[in-house]
């Protein structure tokens, strides 16, 4: 693969070999994010578990301490009362009926959908679309509740999901590179707790196997897990 000027320069930078300590990999990550735009800064994590087993599943949400730096555009599906808490709350879209014929045509002009109980019969329709998006509410997340005020606000102050993939890796943003190493040291301190207290039962042997930062357009930069807890 051809990459970029930007990215060979950066990888003149550091060795990729080096697995370096928090803040010095946070500084590197911020160093290689050469881009024009305000990169965001990722987290990988290689887990010792084995996602094909409903037991080794790690899924959680976390509220970041200093949030992502994105804005998210929230929808509410809800009715009555609840639809005017979701506007009082500062929801980008609400609605019912109409946004489920809506999202059914096609329509994805959102980023977290949050709804409530009463709600999921109809809304569990949209499984097949809102699922493989990562845009199907759950109770699990906090986006299918009646709390739907807190349920907003947890959202927009920063509230990220986490969830190993396939290939046993875990994939969040810790923040923008305009953030700066503090803030980003502090949120990469609360998503790797959070990760490290999701720890199934069944994993067996090493936990944690890789840590990897990276800003968007940047190489990855091994970090010591081990310090970062």
């Amino acid at each position: 693969m051809k990459r970029g000027k930007n990215y060979t320069d950066s990888l003149k930078l550091y060795d990729r070999s080096k697995v370096y300590e928090t803040a010095e990999a946070i500084d590197i990550a911020l160093q290689t994010a050469k881009a024009k735009f305000d990169e965001t800064i990722e987290i990988s994590v290689k887990l010792g578990v084995d996602p094909r087993h409903a037991d080794q599943q790690v899924r959680g949400v976390v509220v970041l301490p200093n949030g992502t730096g994105k804005t998210v555009r929230v929808l509410v599906i809800a009715k009555g009362a609840k639809a005017d808490e979701a506007q009082a709350a500062g929801a980008d879209i609400v609605g019912a009926e109409e946004i489920i014929q809506k999202i059914q045509g096609g329509w994805f002009d959102f980023d977290t959908c949050v709804t409530t109980p009463d709600m999921m019969g109809q809304v569990g329709r949209l499984g097949k679309l809102l699922g493989p998006k990562g845009l199907m509410p759950t109770p699990k997340s906090g986006t299918v509740t009646m709390d739907i005020t807190k349920a907003i606000h947890d959202i927009k102050a920063g509230k990220v999901e986490y969830r190993v993939d396939k290939t046993a890796i875990i994939h969040c943003p810790i923040g923008k590179k305009s953030f700066g190493a503090e803030k980003l040291k502090e949120n990469l301190a609360v998503l790797m707790d959070a990760i490290i207290k999701a720890r199934p039962a069944a994993a067996k042997g090493t936990y944690l196997k890789s840590v990897v930062l990276s800003s968007t357009m940047g190489p990855g930069v091994k970090l010591n897990y081990k310090q970062a807890q």
